[in-house]
C-alpha cells in the first residue's frame, strides 16, 4: 500500500517576515503522522493572489491532501478564500448554517454583527462547510480529481479543534494509509560521524520498508528507525529486533528509547541508587539545575546547587583554592575538579557535578575554546572517594 502524500500550504506576510512564528505546520505535521499521513512538504506563501494560486497548482501535483491555513479572515488581506473561488472556479454565496453560527457567536459576546463579519459566512458554492465551534471564520473542504483541498483558520485553536474533530476523521474515512510506526534511540558520548560508522553495516541491511534518520542535537544524538506496512504487531517485532542489534553494536552510549531524556535516566538512576545530588554551575547559569528539577519527584534526588559565576565567589562561597584558580584559570580541569568536590562536600551529597567553560562570543584560547551554546566544555563528577571523567561535550 503507498503512503498518502500530504502538503501543508501556510499563507500570511507577517509568517514571511517573521513577526509570526508557523506553529500551525508543526502541529499539522505531527497530527498527520500520527494518523499515518505522509507530509512531504510544507510551504509558506505570502498574502498575494498569485503567489497563493502558484502553490495551489504545485501542491496539487505532488500531493492527495492539500492543507491551507491562514487568511479566511473579514479583511481585505485575507485572500485564501477569494484564491479558492478562483481556482476552483465557482461563485460565493451566503451559506445559511454558517451564517447561523457566525450570527449566534457575536450574540453570545453582546456584539453586533456587521456585514463584514456577516461576509464570513459566503462561501464557495463548490466546496463542503466545515463548523468552526470556536471562532466566526468557518473551513472549506473541496473535492477535486481525487484529491482534496481543506482551508482552515490561522488561529491554532480554532485549526486544531477542525483537525481533531473532524477533517482528520473524515480524511481516514476517505483514505486507506499504511501504517507507519517509529522508533527512536538515543545516544550520548559519540557524534554522528562516528555513530554513523560503527553502525554502517547494520544500516546497509536494513529492509526497504524501514528507513533511519540520524538527529543530532546539543549533547546528543537520536536515531529514528521508521518502518512501514499493514500489521503493526509485524512492524514493531521487526523494530525491536534491530533495536537489540543496535544495542550490542553501540550498546554503551544508548541511554533511553522512545521519549525519555538523560535527565529522566540520570534522575531514575539517582533514585534507584538512593543517591543525592548536588551542583556547581558557572558557564552554564543554572541550566543543569533546571534539567534536573525538571522531572517531578527530583527533590528525592536533588539537593541544590550553587552558581559562583564570579572569582571571587568561587573562592569565598565554594571553597575553591586561589592558587588553583591563579594557576589554572577558571575554565580549567583542576579548578572544576575542586567545584565538584566542594560543592558534594558543602551540601553533604553523595555526587557533586560543576561546569565551567566560555561562552563567549568573545574570551576563547586555543587552550579553552567556546562552548558551544554555553554548554560545559568539561564535567567533573566526585561520588565518595572516586573520580568520574567524563569527556568534552563542545
Amino acid at each position: 500500500m503507498n503512503p498518502v502524500l500530504v502538503e501543508i500550504i501556510a499563507i500570511g506576510d507577517e509568517l514571511l517576515y517573521g513577526q509570526t512564528l508557523d506553529t500551525n505546520s508543526h502541529w499539522i505535521s505531527a497530527a498527520m503522522d500520527k494518523a499515518n499521513f505522509k507530509v512531504i512538504r510544507r510551504t509558506t506563501v505570502g498574502d498575494r493572489e498569485d503567489q497563493i494560486l502558484d502553490a495551489f497548482q504545485e501542491a496539487e501535483r505532488r500531493a492527495s491532501i492539500i492543507l491551507i491555513t491562514g487568511g479566511l479572515g473579514p479583511t481585505s488581506d485575507d485572500l485564501t478564500k477569494p484564491c479558492l473561488v478562483k481556482y476552483f472556479n465557482c461563485e460565493t454565496a451566503i451559506h445559511e448554517e454558517a451564517l447561523e453560527e457566525v450570527t449566534a457567536f457575536f450574540k453570545r459576546r453582546g456584539r453586533e454583527l456587521t456585514e463584514v463579519n456577516r461576509m464570513q459566512a459566503a462561501l464557495p458554492v463548490c466546496c463542503i462547510k466545515i463548523t468552526n465551534a470556536i471562532g466566526t471564520a468557518p473551513g472549506m473542504w473541496f473535492d477535486k480529481n481525487e484529491k482534496v483541498f481543506v482551508s482552515m483558520p490561522g488561529v491554532p485553536h480554532e485549526m486544531k479543534l477542525m483537525m481533531e474533530e473532524i477533517i482528520i476523521p473524515k480524511l481516514k474515512t476517505k483514505f486507506q494509509t499504511p501504517l507507519v510506526v517509529h522508533q527512536f534511540i538515543r545516544t550520548a558520548g559519540i557524534g554522528e560521524s562516528f555513530l554513523a560508522d560503527k553502525i554502517k553495516n547494520w544500516e546497509l541491511a536494513l529492509p526497504d520498508h524501514i528507513k533511519v534518520a540520524y538527529l543530532p542535537s546539543l549533547g546528543e544524538v537520536k536515531l529514528r528507525l521508521t518502518g512501514s506496512g499493514e500489521s503493526l504487531d509485524v512492524i514493531q517485532s521487526e523494530l525491536n529486533a534491530l533495536v537489540d542489534q543496535l544495542y550490542s553494536l553501540v550498546g554503551e552510549y544508548i541511554y533511553g528509547l522512545g521519549e525519555t531524556t538523560l535527565e529522566q535516566v540520570v534522575g531514575n538512576l539517582l533514585r534507584e541508587k538512593k543517591m543525592r545530588l548536588a551542583v556547581a554551575e558557572s558557564c552554564t547559569g543554572g541550566y543543569v539545575s533546571h534539567l534536573i528539577t525538571s522531572i517531578p519527584g527530583s527533590s528525592s534526588y536533588f539537593l541544590g546547587s550553587m552558581i559562583p559565576y564570579d572569582y571571587d565567589l568561587k573562592m569565598r562561597q565554594l571553597g575553591v583554592r586561589p592558587e588553583t584558580l591563579e594557576r589554572y584559570g577558571a575554565v580549567s580541569e583542576p579548578t572544576i575538579i575542586e567545584m565538584a568536590n566542594n560543592i558534594r562536600a558543602k551540601f553533604n551529597a553523595d555526587i557533586g557535578v560543576a561546569t565551567s567553560g566560555i561562552a563567549g562570543p568573545s574570551g576563547a584560547t586555543p587552550d579553552n575554546p567556546l562552548a558551544r551554546c554555553g554548554l560545559p566544555i568539561l564535567i567533573k563528577v566526585k561520588r565518595s572517594h572516586e573520580n568520574f571523567n567524563y569527556p568534552q561535550i563542545a
